[in-house]
């Protein structure tokens, strides 16, 4: 099958196409034939290999899977024998490993149906930006109607899905973006967009109740100066938190901070799993989130593809289609 390769780890001038053997499904493996792929932050991660500490689980001096690539959708060809909630020829969407390919992996437990108002790059972009949104807003930050809500970060991939997501359980979302991106935001249902290189979030003219911050690097006495003396901040990522641990230094020392404090400083990493592609599938029928795609290149423009998420030029999400 034909899949974007890298050997080694660097930027995105490191991927290429490449013909490589088409994976077999284990026990509990479907085997998809991929019909869009997702980017994400991640994705990013397993291609330079940044912060060291990750090539824990990538691999200490090269990729041990060098087919990038976890958010998919596309169509069952096989399943293992013990999958019994998915059959040939079903439209799916899920967390699967390799998946910038003609075909991937995806564990049956980290699957779901492909609704079907979406098209396949449409819930391409959901699994792992969409379910991180969703814990962050939902789960970790507990979003109350009436709520002020600030998304730092709210033009990418998980932003995107925040701010929809804030909005439709009625709280008053401010979104913080470059200029060129503060329709985007608007459009996704944002009140008010702050712009980050002229406009200072913590500056005291509006506090908030729930902050979620996407790869977002403000201090946490920033973090803390924006919210009301008893919110919450949900910290899920950050990209300038040095080489070896990137922001998850900065995540460790939020939650140690915590219990010390009024306010709520917490942190997770999102787990793709079955029942939180449902609950996406069913705000999606509802009407109260919308994919947000913005653009897809085909496999052979991967690079591409990478090069816009990792210099911030991409707008929402980004998915490579085949």
């Amino acid at each position: 099958m034909r899949a974007v390769v890298h050997e080694r780890y660097g930027r995105s001038d490191v991927l290429r196409l490449a013909t490589v053997p088409r994976p077999r499904p284990g026990a509990h493996d479907v085997l998809v034939r991929v019909a869009a792929a997702g980017l994400d932050r991640g994705a990013w991660h397993a291609m330079t290999g940044l912060p060291y500490l990750s090539r824990l689980f990538f691999g200490p001096r090269r990729p041990r899977n060098p087919v990038l690539g976890t958010e998919v959708a596309g169509s069952v060809v096989a399943v293992g024998a013990a999958v019994t909630g998915f059959a040939g020829g079903d439209e799916v969407f899920g967390f699967g490993r390799g998946t910038f390919a003609e075909y991937a992996l995806v564990a049956e437990d980290r699957l779901a149906a492909k609704a079907a108002g979406l098209s396949f790059a449409q819930a391409a972009t959901l699994p792992v930006s969409a379910v991180t949104a969703l814990q962050a807003v939902h789960d970790r930050g507990q979003v109350q109607a009436g709520q002020e809500v600030l998304v730092i970060g709210a033009s990418g991939g998980v932003g995107s899905y925040a701010v929809q997501l804030a909005r439709s359980a009625g709280a008053h979302v401010t979104g913080v973006c470059s200029p060129g991106k503060a329709d985007l935001v608007r459009s996704l249902g944002a009140e008010h967009v702050v712009d980050r290189t002229r406009e200072d979030f913590a500056d005291g003219t509006r506090r908030y109740d729930l902050i979620i911050d996407i790869a977002g690097n403000p201090s946490l006495s920033r973090l803390r100066r924006a919210l009301t003396p008893h919110g919450t901040a949900v910290l899920t990522g950050g990209e300038d938190g040095g080489s070896l641990t990137g922001g998850m230094s900065r995540q460790l020392r939020a939650v140690t901070l915590s219990p010390f404090i009024g306010q709520r400083l917490t942190s997770f990493i999102a787990d793709v799993r079955t029942h939180d592609l449902h609950r996406l599938t069913a705000l999606i029928e509802d009407g109260e989130l919308a994919a947000s795609l913005q653009r897809t290149y085909p496999l052979d423009q991967a690079a591409a593809a990478m090069r816009a998420l990792e210099t911030g030029t991409a707008r929402g999400k980004v998915a490579i289609t085949l």
